[in-house]
């Protein structure tokens, strides 16, 4: 879904969960659960990569320079990629 797409249909406070880094189907997000659960993994200064915010929009979407669609949440600084975010209920515009 693109920038124009997004905001026709999700209004600014939308309710989300956001992935800032990675999903949690990720190959990565994987293999630090896995590491969790065998307390093989901690991270450093609260930097794990498998971040998961339940939020709202903030803004509406835009386009990046190099094609990417993103949006800002409640709680987070900058834009987060329409990918990585999962609209948890619809709200009409």
């Amino acid at each position: 879904m693109n920038a124009e797409q997004w905001n026709k249909r999700y209004p600014v406070g939308t309710p989300v969960i956001a992935y800032p880094c990675v999903r949690p189907e990720h190959p990565l997000a994987v293999a630090v659960r896995e590491r969790q659960e065998s307390g093989g993994y901690v991270a450093p200064d609260d930097s794990d990569p498998c971040t998961r915010l339940v939020t709202v929009t903030r803004t509406p979407a835009w386009t990046l320079g190099h094609g990417a669609a993103v949006v800002s949440v409640e709680g987070y600084a900058g834009g987060i990629c329409l990918t990585h975010i999962d609209v948890t209920g619809e709200v009409a515009a």
